[in-house]
């Protein structure tokens, strides 16, 4: 959501930190918080003034009207303050109908003054700008001061001045606190800007002769401008409604949902509920809420909540045990019931998420078996007959009674089995998988997808009438506009004019057959469904000309147009992708919330763009309204921010409108029925599409405007639309809590503007059922007044005779009688239908349903970074770290793939310190240095000197192992290998050292031998290789047993007795080159450490002197 409220401590820190005003503020920040838990005399011995002033003392939490609950102590002293806690701090109450505990006090200052002096002033927020409202008498019965106050609006980018708040609020104020309150009133308002302020009241607002003092606030800040205020806000908590706890649960789940590109959504509203949901989508979660409350189930609803967005397998889990956890934790004793219910996803992968889901059940089974629980699901989207063809396998592996439904069955129709109002319908056979709209099996040119008799319909030339009302929901006459017959159902943008208030007009048509558009970000998925769309359409071209990507320089795009591959530019600005494509007038920006303001307001620079669709979700309200205003003034038609997009069967699709092309034939997308929809919900627009489908002769154009509070465009913009569109011949409505854009349909109804059959419904209606409030998944679903209700709306629509179902679940129903109608009176001629063109499937999402098998290219073993976290060799990262198993633990799990023993790791970490480096001279360090010096980079030098490493220098390791091992196997004593070498010609690998001898033995073989002696549990070949040093030595004092040699016995040694090995894998080690790894690791960090000293040093160019050169060339030869 956006708009969040703040506490009333919050908002004047808020305001003494950063106003800006002549004003005197009195009182800054001397006010003091006290909770059930404060400690009095340090209470005191911070704020001293809390026993020499008289005081005010009053709940901060959220409560409005605290002077009428009598909940303000005033003009107390501090033992007063005391006696009046003791009733009150920590002790249960009833605000209105929410049932809290006040917990959380604050003490302030009391301020005499007379009631004269007490002003009232409130900032909020509107679509066409902020409103500042001032009354001259403030303070507890200030009454209704919507019809009292005077009210000025500053418009979208406008400034308020000194001069406008004399002129149009002051009125009634006294000449010498004007100036006083008019710089109070701009500081306030400049601060209200800057900070992203929604809402902000101030009620008393006293003014004195000693100054200006802000009593009593209430507050609420735009929560997606974080990112620009992050300076200034801080850390903000935002407590939660009276009546309603915070829970920890609630803050883990926001806690993911902020690491999140997904959205993870939950509230809980009764933890001894019997109901609970785990919902996808923010429209489809209202939906479902509703459902259950119609129902009955109010009181025993536990929770509310959604996730979607593509959440990831693991992100689906965390969320799904969340909500397990929650429900198992009391009995209940009729049982619990869980609804996993959903819409029709657009992109989101259903079976990946269930996965999630379905681990969760598996590993609550026995708690959901004891609290005796019942899962009721019903989903659509891509691959979703996997996903619960999966949910129906845990059900029976597990014995947890888990219902599954699809798209078959109307969205809702599980809350009435599980709640027992309907049966429980046999459970039809799934599909096997999505292909199976993809490929057409039977052989026959038909869509595979289930005929229907209705499809498109024909225009009618000749006035119509609207449905007569003999229908189960009564609907109004009406005479409908003429329509002039068109055989194309695809229309051409008509032309822009300046209307009388010099803002362009926007086009009635939006998209055709011939529209083509730029796509902002590298959306490959979204893009080649549009792409697919296009040619099943049997569009003449592709409707993506170019996308446009500020990240990578210029390039083309590898795209499928049905069978063949295109190329689309990609393009690094907006400004060169439209002069090069000078058809293009819609714009898709998927650019990120941070970013899609900037590439939208650049956009619009254009004057050919006409349409632009705004995917990401968390704008800042004040800069959506910004757009909005330009694009009035451009005569540009935002569908957006927040949205999926809209479709326009035949025609167009934005991005991932829609669905895959499962729905798209499903839903008989690919032709144009008579039924033109709008909705805030993405998600549930596509159930719209699969309701509509299933009802009618199909969707003319549907659009999901956004489920913010300000979406680009209106449902009325829409609707007019369709009402002057001749091919739409009934229009549908998804509206939802919040705003007050539906009573303008009211308006266009009652005046006639609308004389097509309207069939709305307004989603939200629980949210006057709960005792405290509810911030539902959309920004803009939450009522700020009766009037923005659900309820409300519904009920005036009703009345002024639109078609209003009773409930969601009659919406099909309703649809369908006003369709068949409509055929009736020949207002709709269904068509002949024709079968679209097939379309291949891509590899990877056959893949994905598994339809294709390929042999991969590569296999592993050791690490998988595909889930939530990273995992070596089957050890999650973050258990590595718990159990402190270092970098010889982690080597064991890349290398060996298994724990070793502990004195294993630290030997193992022994070696890495010991062959780190030895010096500059060796030939590895040396080309190393070389390198460096030739201004050669880190990698290259680094590699320069690895190249050296073989059995001359450090690579002996290996070779030791396996010369002392085969000799040791095979029985030789000690001076019969000797001399079998010698007899050979073969040097003893891992004996010698140039510089170090017996009489001057090297640290670094003494460190490790004593360690091995102390540890290993047992050394063979170690003692065997030191039998052999003794005899060579005694031959010459520098044929000792060399670091190489020791590491390579030693590690034998390790990997046959630590008992994490057999016989067999240790031989394999050594064989296949692992004891070489550890001199080329450890060694790694010296030849670095020579790098960076050579750049630290600022060496030059390197030239080997000529008198360290013998030149040996040959004489000079004459004949």
């Amino acid at each position: 959501m956006s708009a969040k409220a703040i506490s009333e401590q919050t908002g004047k820190e808020f305001l003494y930190k950063f106003i800006c005003t002549k004003a005197a503020i009195q009182n800054k920040f001397k006010y003091a918080r006290v909770r059930p838990e404060t400690d009095w005399d340090l209470l005191i011995q911070e704020h001293p003034w809390l026993q020499t002033e008289h005081l005010v003392v009053k709940p901060d939490q959220l409560i409005k009207r605290r002077g009428k609950l009598g909940l303000i102590g005033v003009n107390l002293g501090l033992s007063g303050v005391k006696e009046w806690l003791k009733p009150r701090l920590g002790w249960e109450t009833m605000v209105g109908r929410a049932k809290g505990v006040l917990k959380n006090f604050l003490i302030e200052p009391f301020v005499p003054h007379r009631q004269e002096e007490e002003f009232y002033v409130c900032i909020y927020a509107a679509r066409e700008g902020d409103y500042v409202l001032f009354h001259h008498e403030g303070g507890v019965d200030v009454g209704d001061v919507d019809s009292k106050a005077y009210k000025f609006l500053v418009e979208v980018d406008g400034k308020l001045s000194e001069q406008d708040v004399s002129n149009h609020l002051l009125q009634h104020v006294p000449e010498n606190r004007k100036s006083i309150l008019a710089s109070f009133i701009v500081g306030l308002f400049a601060l209200y800007e800057d900070l992203y302020f929604t809402y902000l009241e101030i009620n008393p607002l006293v003014v004195t002769d000693a100054g200006v003092f802000v009593l009593d606030m209430a507050a609420k800040i735009d929560a997606t401008a974080d990112y620009i205020c992050k300076g200034k806000w801080g850390d903000v908590d935002f407590p939660p409604p009276f009546g309603r706890e915070a829970y920890p649960e609630e803050a883990y789940i926001a806690n993911l949902d902020a690491k999140s590109g997904a959205s993870l959504k939950l509230t809980i509203l009764n933890p001894k509920g019997r109901i609970w949901t785990m919902v996808a989508g923010g429209g489809a979660s209202v939906v479902y809420s509703d459902t259950i409350c119609d129902l009955g189930g109010v009181d025993e609803l536990a929770n509310y909540g959604e996730y979607s967005g593509a959440p990831s397998e693991q992100q689906t889990y965390d969320y799904a045990k969340t909500i397990l956890s929650l429900m198992t934790r009391e009995q209940h004793s009729e049982g619990k019931i869980l609804i996993i219910g959903g819409s029709i996803a657009n992109f989101t992968n259903v079976a990946a998420t269930f996965k999630g889901i379905v681990r969760a059940i598996k590993d609550y089974q026995n708690p959901l078996q004891n609290h005796n629980v019942s899962i009721f699901v019903r989903r659509g989207g891509p691959n979703y007959q996997e996903g619960l063809r999966v949910m129906g396998e845990v059900g029976k592996t597990t014995g947890i009674p888990i219902y599954v439904f699809g798209t078959e069955t109307h969205m809702t129709a599980i809350v009435g089995m599980a709640l027992g109002h309907r049966s429980i319908p046999d459970q039809p056979p799934m599909a096997a998988h999505t292909a199976n709209f993809l490929l057409n099996a039977s052989g026959s040119p038909s869509t595979p997808a289930p005929s229907r008799t209705a499809s498109f319909s024909e225009s009618k030339s000749e006035d119509t009438n609207r449905p007569s009302m003999n229908l189960k929901h009564s609907i109004p006459q009406g005479r409908a506009r003429q329509e002039k017959k068109r055989e194309n159902k695809c229309y051409i943008r008509e032309p822009c004019t300046l209307s009388e208030d010099n803002k362009m007009s926007k086009a009635t048509v939006l998209f055709s057959r011939h529209t083509k558009s730029i796509i902002w970000g590298m959306q490959t998925r979204a893009v080649q469904g549009m792409l697919d769309f296009d040619y099943v359409c049997s569009r003449d071209e592709p409707s993506v000309s170019a996308m446009v990507y500020p990240f990578t320089g210029d390039h083309k795009q590898k795209f499928y147009w049905g069978h063949k591959e295109i190329l689309i530019p990609v393009y690094k600005n907006m400004a060169d992708a439209l002069k090069k494509h000078p058809e293009v007038d819609v714009l898709i920006n998927f650019a990120s919330l941070r970013s899609a303001y900037d590439s939208t307001v650049e956009t619009m620079s254009f004057s050919q763009i006409r349409a632009i669709a705004i995917i990401a979700e968390g704008i800042p309200e004040a800069l959506t309204r910004r757009l909005i205003k330009m694009a009035d003034e451009n005569g540009v038609t935002i569908i957006g921010p927040a949205t999926v997009g809209g479709i326009k069967p035949g025609c167009y699709k934005i991005g991932n409108t829609g669905g895959m092309l499962d729905n798209i034939l499903a839903s008989k997308l690919y032709r144009p029925g008579s039924v033109a929809y709008v909705s805030r919900s993405g998600g549930m627009s596509n159930e719209l599409n699969n309701i509509i489908s299933r009802t009618t002769d199909g969707v003319y154009e549907g659009v999901a405007i956004g489920g913010d509070r300000y979406p680009g465009s209106t449902f009325m913009d829409h609707v007019l639309r369709y009402q002057d569109t001749p091919g739409v011949k009934m229009i549908v409505v998804l509206g939802e809590i919040g705003g007050t854009e539906e009573y303008k349909i009211c308006t266009g109804i009652k005046e006639g503007r609308i004389t097509k059959p309207v069939v709305i419904w307004c989603i939200g209606t629980c949210a006057t059922m709960f005792t405290s409030e509810v911030q539902f998944g959309h920004a803009g679903a939450c009522a700020n007044e009766t009037s923005e209700t659900a309820l409300a709306k519904n009920q005036a629509l009703r009345e002024i005779g639109a078609i209003v179902p009773r409930n969601f679940d009659e919406l099909g129903e309703v649809i369908k009688a006003v369709y068949d109608d409509l055929v009736a009176k020949g207002v709709i001629v269904p068509a002949q239908e024709v079968p679209p063109p097939t379309v291949p499937m891509d590899y990877s999402w056959a893949r994905e349903l598994g339809l294709i098998r390929k042999p991969a290219s590569f296999m592993t073993s050791i690490c998988d970074e595909r889930g939530q976290e990273l995992i070596y060799a089957g050890m999650p990262i973050t258990e590595i770290f718990k159990e402190d198993m270092g970098l010889g633990g982690v080597l064991g799990l890349l290398w060996f793939q298994r724990r070793l023993p502990k004195h294993a790791c630290h030997f193992i970490e022994m070696c890495l310190m010991v062959t780190a480096d030895h010096g500059p001279a060796v030939s590895g360090a040396h080309n190393t240095i070389v390198c460096a010096r030739a201004g050669k980079d880190l990698i290259s030098s680094l590699t320069s000197g690895l190249l050296t490493i073989g059995d001359r220098f450090g690579g002996a390791l290996d070779a030791a192992a396996k010369q002392f091992s085969k000799a040791f196997d095979s029985s030789l004593i000690a001076m019969d290998f000797v001399n079998k070498m010698k007899k050979e010609g073969q040097l003893i690998m891992g004996i010698g050292h140039r510089v170090k001898s017996i009489n001057n033995p090297d640290m670094r073989v003494q460190i490790l031998k004593d360690f091995v002696k102390q540890n290993f549990p047992a050394t063979p070949l170690l003692d065997y290789a030191l039998e052999v040093e003794k005899i060579t030595t005694s031959k010459k004092p520098n044929l000792i047993l060399n670091v190489d040699g020791f590491i390579g016995v030693a590690m034998v040694d390790l990997l046959r007795n630590c008992g994490a090995f057999t016989r067999e894998e240790a031989d394999e080690y050594v064989e296949i080159g692992a004891l070489n790894g550890i001199f080329v690791l450890g060694r790694s960090m010296g030849f670095i450490g020579h790098y960076l000293d050579q750049k630290r040093l600022k060496q030059g160019l390197y030239r080997h002197p000529w008198d360290d050169i013998s030149y040996v060339l040959p004489e000079h030869m004459t004949m």
